[in-house]
């Protein structure tokens, strides 16, 4: 429907203009009935709908109408399969159409700067790329159906501890290639119609305030048109906030936040066309839910949730398979422990808490696929209510596992030990699930461990089991996609979307994390996650992009078509990728490059491209990657851009980030040459090193040293040339001057420096 929004505008005072600016209540925008604008709703959850039943209280996790359940995002992000988190976003985007919801908050896009963040669960990776693509699916399925949705939260809001006060100390290239990277490529290819900012300070001002994130960056270099609305109770200073680029204030302030735009507005702290920027921004995207806006739409809770369950099937992770003892075979007693099979541990705690349309449980789900001939047994193990250890469930499940032919242990992390709000303070799982495994293995050999969990955890006890599937937080149809997977109903295909440390120390981050008061310093910069992982050569317990599947997969003819490029030339990549075992799976081909010499510091290798393949037994595909100039480049801090140094680049095609199958080698021109003018302080070696200078250097430098024994190399013998070269590389211009004995003046310096300066002006 077409509108004249400015013409609206127009018509408006001051307070209304203002009023459209916070929310109504805590779900709801604002309306201005004589002007037909229309209240709309928002509401949480980026794995499913948390919309809040009328009358419920709107803090409470539970009194939610009933929505379908997905995988968390650590579990979404672990498909690496970005077709099928699109269909996620489409039925999310049906059933906000069905509930009469305009936007929907999420998904998350912050980066996994440490396992103890206590909303991991709800971020998709520790890597930028793997986030912003997995985000852009997500935001793009919502999108499809005229639903909003809400990329949160922006930005480096990597901790709960302190989550409203903390400042987040992050240099300029650590913050454009890390923390914005996630939220970039998402902003870029989706336009999520709302961004959400962060309760914390980046870098001395709060994220809700923030001028150079919110409209420098996000709206006038990424081209984000949608508004930008604050977490819930994250404005500040309310004015300030719309100055620098928050149109949006949730939940109510009960008109102290109107109140304060518009005094600023008269008393010409605020210019009246900012206010009217922002509600532009509000009511395109108000009037864009609207006119999306399906009567009497309706979904199918079946498809949903069968959705559901082929999502969590594709999000677990098969971590260790000793043995082969994994698929299960049917037949013969199994053995199931743990009270995780019959109370599951299906999603994350916190303001994306769902109420389920169903809820699949384990131990039923077992039993139905396992088949008649098999007889499953189950034994509790431990209490869930606590971490103290009960000898009488142990000795009982220690009777049953001896009396099975194989063991099924369900453990993890309990709904206490994760959730937004606070971080954890370890990687271990509680005492009674951790003993719990250690008394089964004394009677049993063949044991099979399923994880619950929203993160990593320590694996000291791994040595003694044969099988470890990561179950992570699967949502409400988790019970049958477990048991689908253990019995070979499908083949594992999930690939951990975050590395996994043999212990917390390891992590890059401890040492900083979670700060010092309200101060956390990002002092490990770009090495966060495998980039440290690789760096620092430490081993993890299981590295990025690992995963293990019932089949193997053979890759060959890895092909580049351009071995010579410019960096404003795109490449394509090919490998094939062949399913040599003889059962049906899905493969996740990465592909990482790395600068092989960079005048900068930079990562081992970075993920640049992935996709997920299908393969029938004995079947072959092509799997084929673009690459452009953000594939090779690093953010330089002078030239606040993106940047290229002409050189080689490995291309890297790998099962995961330390699995590395085929290499090649890519040669780089970049089409912007940093120079920097010659003084007094320039380096010799640097001279010498640059390739348009050098020569002229070369012979300025032999004039200037030809009557000076000192620096004459053919005067020497080897040794004494090689020290005296070695001097000169790290010797200022200046020092010229008062090494050469007269030989050199200040007159000749400064004739050199301007022709140096000169040949780089003309080049």
């Amino acid at each position: 429907m077409g509108r004249d929004i400015k013409k609206l505008i127009a018509e408006m005072t001051i307070e209304e203009k203002a009023s459209l600016c916070s929310g109504l209540d805590f779900w709801n925008t604002k309306g201005i009935e004589r002007l037909d604008i229309p209240s709309v709703m928002v509401t949480d959850g980026p794995h499913g709908l948390r919309k809040q039943a009328q009358g419920a209280d709107h803090l409470g996790i539970y009194n939610s109408v009933p929505s379908t359940c997905f995988p968390s995002a650590v579990g979404l992000a672990s498909t690496w399969n970005k077709e099928l988190i699109h269909q996620v976003g489409v039925a999310l985007g049906e059933e906000c159409q069905a509930e009469d919801v305009a936007v929907l908050l999420g998904p998350g896009a912050n980066i996994k700067r440490s396992p103890l963040c206590g909303r991991n669960f709800e971020y998709f990776s520790e890597d930028p790329y793997l986030s912003s693509e997995i985000a852009a699916s997500h935001i793009k399925g919502v999108q499809s159906q005229g639903v909003g949705t809400s990329l949160k939260h922006f930005a480096a809001n990597n901790q709960e501890h302190r989550r409203m006060s903390t400042d987040a100390i992050v240099d300029e290239r650590t913050l454009r290639e890390i923390y914005l990277a996630s939220f970039e490529g998402a902003v870029k290819k989706a336009q999520p119609w709302t961004v959400m900012s962060a309760y914390n300070k980046v870098n001395g001002e709060y994220a809700s305030e923030n001028n150079y994130l919110l409209n420098e960056i996000l709206k006038d270099e990424w081209g984000f048109e949608g508004f930008v609305v604050s977490d819930w109770g994250a404005v500040n200073e309310r004015a300030t906030g719309l100055e620098n680029g928050l149109e949006l204030e949730m939940p109510s302030s009960n008109g102290i936040g109107d109140k304060m735009i518009v005094e600023a507005v008269k008393n010409g702290q605020l210019a009246e066309e900012k206010l009217d920027q922002a509600v532009e921004r509000l009511l395109t995207i108000i009037f864009k839910a609207v006119d999306h806006k399906k009567e009497n739409a309706v979904y199918s809770k079946d498809a949903h949730h069968q959705l559901a369950r082929e999502v969590a099937r594709e999000s677990m992770v098969l971590l260790r398979n000793e043995d082969s003892i994994l698929p299960l075979k049917k037949g013969g007693t199994v053995a199931v422990i743990g009270g995780f099979a019959q109370n599951p541990r299906y999603q994350g705690g916190g303001s994306s808490h769902i109420n389920p349309t169903k809820l699949e449980n384990i131990l039923e789900e077992i039993d139905t696929v396992s088949g008649e001939n098999t007889t499953v047994l189950y034994a509790q193990g431990y209490n869930l209510a606590s971490d103290e250890v009960d000898e009488a469930l142990i000795k009982e499940a220690k009777e049953v596992a001896a009396s099975a032919d194989s063991v099924i242990l369900f453990v993890g992390l309990p709904d206490r030990y994760e959730s937004e709000g606070y971080d954890r303070e370890h990687l271990r799982m509680p005492e009674n699930h951790i003993q719990l495994i250690n008394k089964i293995a004394e009677v049993q050999s063949n044991i099979v461990v399923v994880l619950s969990n929203g993160a990593p955890i320590e694996m000291p006890w791994i040595g003694k089991v044969k099988a470890v599937l990561e179950g992570y937080l699967g949502g409400q149809a988790l019970g049958g996609a477990i048991a689908d997977l253990l019995f070979g109903e499908s083949t594992p295909s999930g690939k951990l979307a975050e590395t996994f440390p043999k212990v917390l120390s390891d992590n890059p981050s401890y040492l900083n994390f979670p700060g010092e008061g309200d101060r956390v310093e990002y002092k490990e910069g770009l090495f966060v996650g495998y980039r440290y992982y690789d760096k620092k050569n430490i081993e993890p317990l299981f590295p990025f992009g690992f995963g293990l599947s019932y089949t193997s997969f053979e890759y060959s003819n890895l092909t580049v078509d351009n071995k010579t490029i410019k960096d404003t030339d795109t490449v394509s990549v090919t490998v094939t990728v062949k399913n040599a075992g003889s059962v049906a799976g899905k493969e996740t081909v990465q592909l990482y490059v790395q600068d092989v010499v960079s005048s900068v510091i930079r990562p081992n290798k970075e993920l640049k491209g992935f996709e997920k393949v299908e393969l029938q037994p004995g079947e072959e595909k092509n799997v084929t990657f673009t690459l452009d100039k953000r594939s090779f480049a690093y953010y330089n801090v002078e030239l606040k851009d993106w940047h290229v140094e002409t050189g080689d680049f490995e291309i890297l095609i790998g099962k995961s980030s330390r699995d590395i199958v085929l290499t090649d080698t890519i040669h780089v021109e970049s089409t912007v040459q940093i120079r920097k003018r010659i003084h007094r302080n320039t380096l010799v070696g640097d001279l010498l090193a640059d390739p348009v200078l050098a020569p002229i250097a070369k012979e300025l430098l032999a004039k200037a040293n030809e009557h000076n024994p000192l620096f004459n190399m053919e005067e020497q013998d080897a040794d004494a040339a090689e020290m005296m070269a070695a001097m000169m590389k790290y010797m200022p211009l200046r020092a010229m001057v008062s090494f050469s004995q007269g030989a050199f003046t200040e007159e000749m310096l400064t004739e050199m420096m301007n022709r140096l300066n000169g040949q780089l002006v003309t080049n």
